[in-house]
Formats: C-alpha cells, sequence, structure tokens
C-alpha cells in the first residue's frame, strides 16, 4: 500500500510539473504565434519595438551567448579537470574550491551584472559591449558548468583509469581518449544548463552589454539581447506585450534548437567513437 501510494504521489507531482510548463508554454504560442513572420526574425525593430522585426536583437543575443560558451568552457573544463583527477575529493583545496563554486552559483544574477560593469566594462575599458556582456555571462557559468563536468568526471569508473596505467597510456592521454569522451554527456549538459541561464538572463546584462537595438558591427559594440528586449517591452513600452510574446517566443525557439542540435551531436560523436572501436578490435 506505501508503494502505491508513493507511486501515485510521484505520478501526480511529475503531472501537475508537465501541466505547469504545458500552460506556461501555450500561453506564450498563442500570444506571440500570429507575429511571428519572416520580416519579423529578418528586420530591425521600430516604434520603440511595437513594429518592425528583431534581426539585430537575435544576431547580438548569439554574439552574446557564442562569447560567454567560448570563454566558459576551455577554463571550466580545466578546473573541472584539475578538481576530479589531479586532487582528491577530500583534500582541503578541492573541499574549498567547490564551496566556492556553490556559492557564486547562488549569487544573484544583479550581482554578476555590477561586477562586469565595474571589472569589464570600466576597469578594462570594454564599456556597454556584446564582449562586457558575453565575459559577465561566462562568470555566470562557470560555476554549473564546473560543478556539473566534475560530477561527470568523477561518475567514470576507475576502471577506466586503471586500464589506461596498465597499457601505458600516459595520464593526459587516458583524458583525452576514454575519461572525457565518457564524460561527455554530462560536460555537454553542464554547458546547455549554463546556455540556458546566460540566454535567458537579463539583469547582468543591462550594466554590460546595454540596451542598442541596432545591428551590431562587432562584439565591442553594445547590443541589446532578447531577454532585455522582452523585459522593456512588457516594462517600458506601452502596447509592447504582443511583442514581448513573440519575442520570448523566439527565445524558446533557439534554445530548444541548440539543445537538440548539442544532443544530435552527442550521440553522433559517441557513435562513432564506438564504431571506430569496434572496427580496430
Amino acid at each position: 500500500m506505501i508503494n502505491k501510494v508513493a507511486t501515485v504521489f510521484i505520478w501526480l507531482l511529475a503531472i501537475f510539473v508537465i501541466a505547469i510548463f504545458i500552460f506556461i508554454l501555450s500561453d506564450i504560442v498563442i500570444q506571440g504565434m500570429g507575429h511571428i513572420s519572416w520580416e519579423y526574425l529578418s528586420q530591425p525593430p521600430s516604434d520603440a519595438g511595437r513594429a518592425g522585426g528583431i534581426a539585430p536583437i537575435i544576431v547580438s543575443t548569439v554574439w552574446i551567448v557564442l562569447s560567454a560558451v567560448i570563454f566558459s568552457a576551455p577554463f571550466g573544463l580545466a578546473t573541472a579537470i584539475l578538481l576530479s583527477e589531479f586532487t582528491r575529493q577530500e583534500n582541503s583545496l578541492s573541499h574549498w574550491v567547490e564551496k566556492c563554486l556553490d556559492l557564486l552559483a547562488s549569487i544573484p544574477s544583479i550581482v554578476f551584472g555590477l561586477f562586469g560593469n565595474a571589472f569589464f566594462s570600466l576597469f578594462l575599458g570594454l564599456g556597454f559591449s556584446i564582449l562586457s556582456g558575453g565575459l559577465t555571462l561566462a562568470c555566470m557559468v562557470l560555476p554549473i558548468f564546473i560543478r556539473t563536468t566534475t560530477e561527470g568526471l568523477r561518475a567514470v569508473p576507475d576502471d577506466y583509469r586503471y586500464s589506461a596505467a596498465a597499457l601505458g597510456m600516459t595520464r593526459y592521454a587516458a583524458l583525452i581518449h576514454l575519461i572525457i569522451p565518457a564524460a561527455m554527456p554530462a560536460i555537454i549538459a553542464g554547458l546547455m544548463l549554463g546556455i540556458g541561464r546566460a540566454m535567458a538572463e537579463t539583469a547582468a546584462l543591462i550594466f554590460t552589454s546595454g540596451y542598442v537595438d541596432r545591428m551590431p558591427d562587432s562584439v565591442f559594440d553594445s547590443g541589446r539581447a532578447l531577454s532585455i528586449h522582452i523585459y522593456d517591452l512588457s516594462m517600458n513600452v506601452a502596447g509592447g506585450d504582443s511583442k514581448a510574446y513573440a519575442a520570448a517566443l523566439v527565445l524558446i525557439v533557439m534554445l530548444l534548437v541548440i539543445n537538440s542540435l548539442a544532443i544530435r551531436l552527442t550521440t553522433h560523436w559517441q557513435k562513432n567513437r564506438i564504431i571506430n572501436h569496434e572496427i580496430i578490435f
């Protein structure tokens, strides 16, 4: 009886969460679908966003996210490898680094925005720019990415490491050819979580990338992200709610496309590795 009650309770919770998601998504689709068109996706905004499209805003968003990923991925992966492969989990250094990462992951985004404005925009002289916003988002992505990647690397069985050592492989060769490929799903998951947070961020970008809605010429130009555009339309522009729904729908579709591509590329890459290993052996 206890098992049946627990099973029903878990199913009810799952259905409740799915129902909330479907309600929010259906509301955005119903309100925003009627405004989606090729002109909306290819033209610049006009009349404070009430007319025109969001082409410069999509470009700015992509550049900001790419900047964040380019700067966070190598540093995050290197730190995760250090924590999982070159320090013991009970080591004081590893312990304090992980505590600091957990603390950084819980800091409000507006604090990152103030830090990005003070350090990247003012101290480094980048001003309100796409690069400044991307670097600020990289700082936000790093804690989540490092912790997820670290746990993924630690979850790889030690048999991989022992087998590599028995075959005479160096530690770095084992990392590149065995451990990192085995942990790739966790690495991709951490990166996708970071990208999702970066694309949906508003507070940090207001202080770093700016409000400018024209087409950027380089990463040193100011650019408005989709999240800021949605906030501006819904809060500061009278009659902008319908366009805000359309921009929100575009943002959700972009997130779904990025996640789907990442999953497909990871699956295809792992299948190719398995086929290549079977051919070799």
